[in-house]
Formats: C-alpha cells, sequence, structure tokens
C-alpha cells in the first residue's frame, strides 16, 4: 500500500483511534485473513454469518498487521469505525488519491478475468503492475486491490462486476480509471436486470465515468459495446475482427483448441498464438491488446507477452492432460449462456477425432430468458457430438436441458448431484477422451473438476 500512518487512515475512515500511538504506518495491503497478513497490513474485522473477524484481530496483530480496522475494541491498536466494509472502501479511496499511475476499469458480461489475466502479463512486461487476484471484483476485493498499489505502481488494473445498476459507478468513485474496457453484453444476470440493453446501460457506466482525458476501450464486434462511444467525448479506441476495428485479428485458426492469429494496429502486424484455449479468447486477447496500447505499451511488447501469457486464475479453459491421455478441460469457475456455448466449440476444437463428454451444469440468474437458453445449451451439446453428457442440477433450467438434449438426440444424458458426478464421469471415461466440465458457480463442479484431474 502507499504508506498510510494510523492517524491518516482515521482521518480518511472517519474513525477515531484505538491506542495512544498515531504515528505506525501501514504500507502493505488491507487483509482480512487473520492467518496470513503481509507484514505491515491493516485487518479488516468483517462479521460474517458464522465468522466474526473482531475475534481474529490480536492473531492477525500476532501475524504482523501493524492494527486493525474494527467497530469495536479489540484490544489491540486499532482505527474504530462504524462500520468496516464502508471504511475499507473510504481507505481505499484515499489510496487511490495519492496514486499517481495509470487506473484500468475492465467490464463486460463474461471474460473479464481471463482479459484481466491477459492484461496484467503484458504490462507487467512493462512495468510494475497490480491487478485483483481471482474475479476479486466486489465490495471486499475491490478495496483490497486498491490498497495493493505501491508508490512504484505504474499500472492498476480493476476488474468491475455488476449485478445491478449503479454497481459499476459505485466503484468507479472509489477508484475512477483512466482507461475504461468493455468487453461484451451478453445474457448473464439477465433475469436480474431484464434485458440486455438494461445490463449494457449499467455497463456503460465505467464509461461515464472517464476523465475527458480518458479512454474508452470498446469491442467493435458488439453492437451493444459499440453504441457507448456515445458515452464519452474523449479517445476511443476499438477492438475486434471487424476491419474498421482499431486493433483487430485476422488469420484466426486453432492448433488443437489454442488460438492463433495475426494481430493489427495501426499498419502494424504480429503473429500471436494464445495458451489459452478456446476460439472466443481471441477477443479477450484483443481486448487485452488494445488497453494495453491504450496504456502506451508498445505494440511489439504486447504481441510478445500475449503470447507468453498464461491464466493466473483457476476454472477457466483449465486445460490438463493426465498421464492416460484424458484431456480435461475445467471452465467450471462460473456459467454464462454464452461462455457455456463457446464451451462448447472449444471442446469440439480440442476433442476433434476423439471421444467427448461434457459435465454441464444448470445456469442461474436467466429470468424469463432461462428455458430458451437452456434449449440452445443442449441443441449446441448434440451438435458437439458427445460420447456422454452428465447434466448436473434440481432446478428447471436442468430440466429442460435434459429433456431438450434426448430430444435432438435420442439419448437421454445421465442425471447427477455435483457430489456423485465424479464417480459416474470416471465409469465412463477411457483413455484418450476430452472431458469439458462446465456449470454456475454455485454449483461446485470446480471440485470435481479437480478430482478428475488424476487417473
Amino acid at each position: 500500500m502507499i504508506p498510510m500512518t494510523l492517524a491518516e487512515i482515521a482521518a480518511a475512515t472517519g474513525g477515531v483511534l484505538d491506542t495512544t500511538d498515531g504515528t505506525p504506518v501501514v504500507d502493505a495491503p488491507l487483509a482480512f485473513d487473520s492467518r496470513h497478513p503481509a507484514p505491515g497490513a491493516l485487518f479488516a474485522c468483517l462479521t460474517g454469518a458464522l465468522v466474526d473477524g473482531h475475534d481474529f484481530a490480536a492473531l492477525a496483530v500476532e501475524q504482523g498487521a501493524v492494527a486493525a480496522l474494527a467497530q469495536r475494541p479489540v484490544h489491540v491498536p486499532a482505527v474504530l469505525v462504524p462500520d468496516v466494509l464502508t471504511a475499507m472502501s473510504d481507505l481505499a479511496r484515499a489510496v487511490h488519491q495519492r496514486y499517481d499511475g495509470v487506473t484500468i476499469g475492465i467490464t463486460g458480461s463474461a471474460g473479464k478475468t481471463t482479459t484481466k489475466d491477459l492484461l496484467a502479463h503484458v504490462l507487467a512486461a512493462h512495468a510494475p503492475t497490480v491487478a485483483n487476484r481471482a474475479s476479486f471484483n466486489n465490495e471486499i476485493g475491490f478495496p483490497v486491490t486498491v490498497s495493493s498499489v505501491r508508490p512504484d505502481t505504474r499500472y492498476l488494473v480493476l476488474e468491475m462486476g455488476a449485478r445491478g445498476k449503479g454497481h459499476i459507478q459505485a466503484l468507479c468513485d472509489i477508484a475512477r480509471p483512466g482507461i475504461s474496457t468493455v468487453l461484451g453484453i451478453g445474457s448473464a444476470h439477465v433475469g436480474e436486470f431484464g434485458s440486455r440493453e438494461a445490463i449494457a446501460d449499467a455497463k456503460a457506466e465505467i464509461v461515464r465515468a472517464l476523465p475527458a482525458t480518458g479512454t474508452a476501450v470498446l469491442n467493435a464486434d458488439d453492437p451493444l459495446v459499440a453504441a457507448m462511444r456515445r458515452e464519452h467525448d474523449g479517445r476511443i479506441l476499438t477492438f475486434g475482427t471487424d476491419e474498421g476495428a482499431d486493433v483487430r485479428a485476422t488469420d484466426i485458426d486453432t492448433d488443437a483448441g489454442r488460438p492463433t492469429f495475426t494481430l493489427h494496429h495501426r499498419g502494424r502486424t504480429a503473429a500471436v498464438q494464445l495458451t489459452v484455449y478456446g476460439r472466443h479468447n481471441v477477443t479477450n486477447a484483443l481486448a487485452a491488446a488494445a488497453t494495453a496500447l491504450a496504456a502506451s505499451v508498445p505494440f511489439d511488447t504486447v504481441a510478445t507477452a500475449l503470447s507468453e501469457a498464461r491464466m493466473a486464475t483457476g476454472g477457466r479453459m483449465a486445460v490438463t492432460i493426465r498421464t492416460d491421455g484424458v484431456t480435461v478441460i475445467n471452465d467450471a469457475f462460473n456459467a454464462s449462456p454464452e461462455s457455456v456455448l463457446a464451451a462448447l466449440d472449444a471442446l469440439t476444437e480440442v476433442g476433434r477425432g476423439r471421444r467427448r463428454i461434457a459435465v454441464l451444469g444448470e445456469m442461474a440468474e436467466l429470468g424469463d430468458a432461462s428455458v430458451q437458453w437452456h434449449r440452445r445449451v443442449a441443441d449446441a451439446a448434440a451438435r458437439a457430438g458427445l460420447a456422454h453428457l452428465l447434466v448436473v442440477g434440481s432446478g428447471e433450467g436442468a430440466d429442460v436441458l435434459a429433456d431438450a438434449y434426448t430430444a435432438a438426440t435420442g439419448t437421454a444424458p445421465d442425471r447427477r448431484t455435483a457430489d456423485m458426478v465424479s464417480a459416474a464421469v470416471r465409469a465412463v471415461l477411457l483413455p484418450g477422451d476430452v472431458l469439458l466440465v462446465k456449470g454456475a458457480h454455485a454449483l461446485g463442479l470446480d471440485a470435481v473438476a479437480d478430482q478428475l484431474l488424476t487417473v
């Protein structure tokens, strides 16, 4: 963290010092796990349904934290505030006001974490970079990430999610981006927003938050995103396969599922081969490239680093080849309709000439569109030529998916609960098969994929 004394933290959060000395300096990120605070951290005493962080403040200080951020005395140096979660945001805002590097915000219905990981790798090849871990994009993870910047940090990459109107604006109020990247507008959370247009309006908050000198990086292939150029009077940089895109990919191909393409920008070209799998990740790579170029990273550095970048976050098109030749594609961190369709396409590409098996979980938060989307996924699964399909879930979506697949193929899928699906998959796997595991995070299929990584 950019160093701040306890007295300065109290002033920033509207808190009161519960210590006789306000001069100790906090210079490490906010922490909420008392077992592993970085030396010099401030421990946030968050209260959950089962655990109260106030009970672990002393342990956190013993493990290296300077003090606690708490709502009541905790018998160690502390800054006492009315609400810890609000104070975390207030502190992050104060840290960001002292930060003089480039802040980059990324949003979209799918691909945020993949793009963030690719971009962080590219930026780090040029200058010190901080990016949120995993998909740390909520009211807890966001302040923790902002508090991770140091005086020498050049780039701060912030993934911004939204489950309602105003959510992204609230995050931008904490850390206003100088570059805002919008990937695409899909159907994730359409049940909460009501329509894709409403989702687009919420995502556009990241563009509206830009200063006049900022840059909007927009997907030229998505009409709802491309239209966001009307939200910003400053610099616009577009990416996509459209001929008019500023940063463009041509000659797209896949090598056993790993995309290759030619990257174009301002008359320059470079060959790129991604380490990540799935043709859909070309869009994410282009978004990362365009954002890095907007941040003044040289074109050659961008192209080289993209070809070297690996996912720092698990559960997203993570491909593992077992000792028996079985290829496991773990894309189970989450499941929007568009991402499920893309994963099935990737399964087809990776599994050409081999038996293909899929574990698909029902999709959540789709509202009135749920039946339509589960039928579309069933049709895509049927076209994928699967040797076996296993469906996980007990809701209407799982029923629709199973029934539609049966109607399309004449074969009923295997219905399983998450705790039983691993054994069911092992019973049908043969050496050399390709297995896709994909579903909503709440189903816990990422753990199933992990169990299937070994013979």
